[in-house]
């Protein structure tokens, strides 16, 4: 009691104001306030003071860990890489059991993640950032994609070396997919459009037609 007794003394200025004080995790209140604020309101919905009223400190505060609204929207994309690559990842499993089942699992895993992490998803595909303004924003993009990129790879290596699609074009084309199908039918919110079946069956089936078209999937 006492000890908040001289808090409370410390952050008054006087003049019934508040003065910014040490947060004991500030960085990491931001990033979350900004999550909740994308929910809530959307990117529109994130400014610094808002961040800064949901974290509990001043005005000001904020600018000690992010220099502008835009960088701390990059972390939070970032973070959002970083746990999206690791779900995808966890689903490829190198190709295992079975490389086409591994692929689909993915595909499974990128709707999982798209309806399970909305907020981290419209920082990461909507927020119109920069990467070559931010560079780990880029690598984590980058990790995310490389699984998609590794397994086409795997399911193409077995082709004739004449005619074989490029794996990245083919990983392209099945992200383009992948996301198309999230971003209407996938989606957490009211955005989401209806369909006569789940979103993971129509993707499964566009992949088994695409994969089919280039020789892979019997």
């Amino acid at each position: 009691m006492e000890w908040d007794r001289r808090r409370r003394k410390s952050d008054d200025s006087g003049d019934g104001t508040r003065r910014g004080y040490h947060h004991g995790n500030l960085r990491e209140a931001l990033i979350g306030a900004a999550l909740d604020l994308i929910a809530s309101k959307g990117l529109s919905g994130v400014t610094f003071a808002e961040a800064a009223r949901a974290a509990g400190v001043s005005a000001a505060a904020p600018y000690r860990h992010f220099p502008d609204r835009e960088s701390l929207l990059a972390e939070v994309a970032r973070r959002g890489f970083e746990h999206f690559a690791e779900r995808l990842e966890a689903a490829w499993q190198d190709g295992r059991p079975e490389p086409v089942a591994a692929f689909n699992a993915v595909g499974r895993a990128y709707l999982a993640f798209a309806r399970a992490e909305p907020a981290y998803y419209t920082a990461m595909f909507e927020a119109g950032l920069s990467l070559d303004d931010h560079a780990d924003l880029r690598a984590a993009g980058d990790r995310a994609f490389a699984v998609l990129r590794g397994a086409a790879e795997r399911l193409v290596g077995d082709l004739p070396r004449e005619g074989r699609p490029p794996a990245l074009m083919m990983a392209l084309h099945v992200w383009s997919m992948s996301h198309g199908i999230a971003a209407l039918f996938a989606r957490a919110d009211g955005g989401r459009r209806r369909l006569p079946m789940s979103a993971e069956d129509l993707l499964e089936a566009e992949v088994l037609i695409y994969l089919r078209g280039l020789g892979i999937a019997a």
